[in-house]
């Protein structure tokens, strides 16, 4: 039930109303009978009500702000007739016309008019009985329309049922004033006297926090009895909803009350304990007590523990020391001293696990195997520090944790990439506010053991600040003679590392601080060819995927071809992270056509790969036009993998001059220098005029100019594609080349030929120029990985233009 209120028929605010109990009218049932007997006229005019319903019997006082109200209601007022109230549809609505109100209204007669200082007039309603609109007459000067008195029908004076109901309806109602404080206690002096059922039913209805729409239904049921029944439906859910209300605001004051106790009660114990100097403190004390004894400590580092305790005993509980001295001591009793886990010396379990979660990678997971064949024999060999480099998405970081699942060990992991503080691996000393273990401790603590793998990641992406060089603070824990007594600046004691396998992870070696690249194991992790690609993504990445996207194989495959086509057009990386991409938004276009219940290929085509990822963007690298002079590919290695290198010269009338441009370092414009030195030192033997030359300039340009570019492994190239242009012949075609140069002739060798070799197979590279010294490295790869490509293997300069100038001249040669 709600406050009485004074409705607005306009766009005014409710207004409360002083006298309350005037507006309740006790209605006998005599007067109600009167009121049901009494005749109406055909015709009645109408007063629009925006926000409220009246109904029968019950007064209410509104405001009228519309000129059509005030007129109808000074007019009725001045010739003491009834008129018809009925409730808007929309409140909205400034002129209502007939289809922007009920039908069914309610009879009113007007009892007081009050004309207020702002224009608008309040004017008090009583409602008398019910009816309908049949139709409506006119408009102006307000809606005037024919009537019908609607017939109530109610119970018999024996009906049981509704009597009970009443008395129910009575007793909610008393109940719902008890427990809403916004309703004055009179309201139940009221509820009680009053005696006429139909005006009890009506009254409540009236005073409910209910809407237009719910009280215009009520008054629109011709049963007493049924309206009876709904009116008791919603008070039940009002009384409901009460209860929560005041349950609510209970338990909260209820909990704010506990709070405000226990916050003086703390108060109280901590002045307590300032007196007694932290005795309380000696129940914790002593767990910490019976904890150590269950440690596996050696002599000293008991002695060191009792003597930190001991202090602390010592020490006020309210001291800032107190703090960091309990963490101190925590962490003593939290790290895993001499605890180790059981490693699992299964060799043929461990091989299966590597197999399992990476395709390829044989050198590394021979040298795990082997690791694990020694630590078997011996059983007490200090770990070896290795450290996986190559370029991203190879599955560095992953071999640890299969390496750690093979063993049997615990899992750790740390990003060192950005690391530029020393105390990250150190700690702080515990004289510090806020002091932490360094990130070594910590990890240990968590893994709960001695003797976890370790991943270092992104080892090279070390820095170093004014706070320290977290690198140098490595050496000791990478270091195999030095890692059994690690220091740690906020344990101030020697922590044994001995038994924990390392395994560091690096994009570039070179980045490495040189000390620390001393002390570990290097594993070279190359790039992936096209077939190792296809295998991972149809064995690991397309299923993994399919999971993550919640389909099975049911929903979605995809063929090898599908798979190549992906890789070559798609992706040119040395390992799987954008191939990985790629499967997945394949995944995604058919995981929405199945969510819209749209119709997709359950096999992947070729058109879906195009339609899914576009038109593909690669293939237009595999080749250069080698209808121009002077375009040759080489080969070159970056931090990410192997990659092709296109040349390019040019001639055009000039002094002889030489242009080089394409953001080039010192070393590769030296290689340029060197390369046009050597043509004219040996113009006769390359069939050139010595002469001529002074009269044409040579632009020479490596393109992607936004990249830098260094190296001298781009020097046969730079020859090769000066004496193409020099000449006006073609350079061979599916042929790319790598190798330095001297200015005697020689061709020396370079490195990153792994990742050289698998960027020219991705490219449908077929012929590559090597030194001889670099057939070494050729003969450690794989045959299965260089099927398809032929190998020339030079050492002068002149076996390089011997296999890569044919003596096809290009259309329209330049004469020299």
């Amino acid at each position: 039930m709600s406050n009485h209120k004074i409705h607005t028929l306009d766009n005014l605010s409710l207004h409360e109303f002083d006298s309350e109990t005037e507006l309740i009218p006790l209605l006998t049932p005599e007067d109600e009978e009167e009121m049901n007997n009494e005749d109406l006229p055909d015709t009645l005019s109408i007063l629009p009500l925006r926000n409220m319903v009246l109904f029968p019997g019950v007064v209410i006082p509104i405001t009228a702000g519309r000129d059509k109200s005030i007129n109808l209601i000074n007019d009725a007022y001045a010739a003491g007739k009834i008129i018809g109230v009925v409730a808007q549809k929309n409140e909205e609505v400034e002129d209502p016309s007939q289809n922007d109100i009920y039908s069914i209204g309610t009879v009113a007669r007007i009892l007081r008019v009050l004309k207020m200082p702002d224009g608008n007039v309040t004017v008090i309603l009583q409602g008398k009985k019910r009816f309908q609109i049949d139709s409506i007459v006119s408009e102006t000067p307000y809606i005037t329309s024919n009537i019908t008195a609607v017939a109530e029908k109610r119970p018999t004076k024996k009906d049981s049922e509704f009597l009970a109901i009443l008395d129910s309806v009575r007793e909610l109602a008393i109940q719902i004033i008890k427990e809403n404080p916004n309703i004055p206690s009179e309201a139940t002096f009221a509820i009680k006297n009053i005696e006429s059922q139909s005006f009890l039913i009506n009254f409540v209805t009236s005073n409910m926090s209910l809407s237009v729409e719910e009280k215009q239904g009520l008054l629109s049921i011709n049963s007493l009895k049924e309206r009876a029944l709904e009116t008791l439906r919603y008070m039940n859910t009002e009384l409901q909803k009460l209860e929560l209300k005041n349950n609510i605001q209970s338990k909260v004051r209820f909990d704010l009350d506990q709070q405000q106790r226990e916050y003086f009660l703390h108060q109280q114990m901590k002045t307590i304990q300032e007196e007694l100097g932290g005795v309380s403190q000696e129940e914790e004390m002593d767990e910490m007590s019976a904890k150590a004894k269950t440690k596996k400590w050696d002599e000293k580092t008991q002695k060191h523990f009792e003597k930190e305790l001991s202090k602390m005993r010592r020490m006020n509980p309210q001291a800032p020391d107190f703090g960091i001295q309990r963490n101190y001591l925590e962490l003593f009793l939290d790290l895993p001293w001499g605890e180790y886990s059981k490693d699992i010396f299964d060799l043929k379990r461990a091989q299966k696990i590597l197999d399992r979660e990476h395709f390829g990678l044989e050198e590394v997971k021979k040298r795990m195997i082997e690791h694990l064949a020694v630590l078997k024999l011996r059983n007490d060999m200090k770990s070896p520090i290795i450290c996986l480099t190559g370029p991203p998405g190879v599955g560095k970081t992953s071999i640890g944790k299969s390496v750690a699942e093979a063993l049997g060990r615990e899992y750790v992991r740390i990003s060192l990439g950005g690391l530029r503080d020393e105390a990250e691996i150190r700690g702080h000393r515990k004289t510090y506010i806020g002091a932490l273990p360094g990130r070594i401790i910590q990890s240990l603590k968590k893994a709960g053991t001695s003797n976890p793998v370790f991943v270092l990641d992104e080892i090279d992406k070390l820095s170093n600040s004014r706070q320290g060089d977290p690198s140098s603070a490595l050496l000791e824990v990478l270091d195999p003679e030095q890692n059994n007594s690690f220091y740690d600046n906020f344990l101030e004691m020697g922590y044994d590392l001995s038994k924990v396998m390392f395994i560091a992870t690096s994009n570039n070696m070179a980045e490495i601080q040189p000390a620390l690249r001393d002390r570990m194991e290097i594993i070279k992790m190359s790039g992936y060819t096209i077939e190792e690609k296809i295998e991972i993504a149809r064995q690991h990445l397309f299923p993994r995927q399919l999971t993550a996207h919640g389909l099975t194989t049911k929903d979605l495959s995809i063929g090898v071809k599908q798979l190549e086509k992906i890789v070559e057009g798609y992706t040119r990386e040395s390992g799987v992270r954008g191939l990985e991409a790629k499967i997945a938004q394949v995944i995604r276009n058919a995981a929405k056509s199945i969510a819209m219940e749209e119709e997709y290929n359950k096999k992947v085509t070729n058109e879906d790969i195009v339609q899914v990822l576009g038109i593909p963007r690669l293939e237009r690298d595999k080749y250069e036009s080698n209808d121009v002079a002077g375009v040759v590919t080489g080969l070159a290695w970056t931090s990410v993998g192997g990659d092709i290198l296109f040349i390019e010269s040019l001639i055009s009338p000039g002094k002889g001059t030489m242009t080089i441009t394409g953001n080039l370092g010192n070393v590769m414009k030296e290689s340029a220098t060197i390369a046009l030195e050597y043509i004219k030192a040996n113009t006769e033997l390359l069939g050139l005029n010595q002469e001529t030359l002074s009269k044409y300039n040579i632009h020479l340009h490596v393109p992607e100019g936004a990249t830098p570019k260094d190296g001298p492994s781009a020097g046969i190239a730079m020859l090769t594609s000066l004496v193409s242009v020099l000449t006006q012949k073609k350079v061979k075609k599916g042929l790319a080349m790598t190798g330095e140069i001297t200015l005697r002739g020689k061709v020396l060798p370079v490195g990153g030929i792994k990742e050289k070799i698998l960027a020219a197979k991705r490219a449908n590279i077929k012929e590559i120029i090597l030194c001889h010294e670099n057939k070494s490295d050729i003969d450690e790869i794989k045959p299965k990985y260089v099927e398809g490509l032929t190998f020339h293997y030079v050492k002068e300069m002149s076996d390089v233009l011997a296999i890569a100038i044919t003596d096809q001249k290009v259309k329209n040669a330049k004469k020299i």
